[in-house]
């Protein structure tokens, strides 16, 4: 990668994160994420795409190695997968959405006109205005994911981090959401996609992160710097061929 010409967004510097019993689960990573980037994390399960994830957002303390922000920590709007969502609870898809505004909504006081508006405003840009009154439960499988694609981005992060997007999707419905990520670009955000789906999500970003498990450095690069069958032969542990044949 050559001279940046902007600050990056999160700088992660020789990050080791390991759990309680010592075991390593993501040794020695080096990412550089700069806005306007989409960077897939990919691998198979099991490999540490989730322990990177939750280390990026705070959520695990490295054991050693730092995360160097620019300035100030970035806002970090994170998708889960859309299973991990409780469906018990009777809202609205704008009331899900509005979730996303919490943190600027002080304790004990209701959303204000500015925080509806950017709601309404997210579900407008994810292509799901006509979903705001319809219950969130209620929403097929492809509509739930932009709808909390939506929620995500109602708190105006610079870095929008989704856990495998694309799951349990049909082709046309993979692509149109892959479509939509590609977007917000418009918006300068900085994109973490993570997926095990090689082919789908591959093309899509600028920048891969290639997670293989502690028995294998974590690698960072281009589709053609990473994608190869030599390479992915072995980390997946089977024979591996273009276009993504296993």
């Amino acid at each position: 990668r050559g001279a940046m010409s902007r600050p990056p967004a999160v700088d992660v510097r020789g990050v080791t994160y390991a759990y309680p019993d010592g075991h390593a689960a993501l040794r020695d990573l080096d990412l550089i994420i700069e806005a306007g980037e989409r960077v897939a994390v990919l691998g198979p399960n099991g490999s540490g795409k989730t322990t990177l994830v939750r280390t990026l957002l705070g959520l695990l303390p490295p054991v050693a190695g730092r995360i160097v922000f620019p300035a100030a920590r970035p806002r970090f709007g994170y998708v889960p997968q859309r299973d991990a969502v409780d469906l018990n609870f009777p809202l609205r898809a704008i009331e899900i959405v509005l979730m996303g505004r919490y943190g600027r909504i002080r304790p004990g006081s209701r959303p204000t006109e500015a925080d509806l508006q950017a709601a309404s405003e997210a579900l407008t840009e994810v292509g799901s205005a006509d979903l705001a009154d319809r219950p969130f439960a209620a929403l097929s499988g492809g509509q739930r994911q932009r709808v909390l694609i939506a929620r995500a981005l109602a708190g105006d992060p610079q870095v929008l981090v989704l856990d495998e997007p694309t799951t349990g999707m049909d082709l046309p419905s993979e692509r149109a959401m892959l479509d939509l990520v590609a977007s917000f670009l418009r918006r300068d955000l900085a994109v973490v996609m993570v997926s095990h789906q090689l082919g789908a999500v591959a093309d899509y970003a600028t920048d891969l992160c290639l997670v293989a498990g502690t028995e294998h450095p974590v690698s960072v690069g281009t589709r053609a710097e990473l994608l190869t069958s030599e390479r992915l032969t072995r980390i997946y542990g089977q024979p591996v061929t273009f276009p993504f044949s296993f």
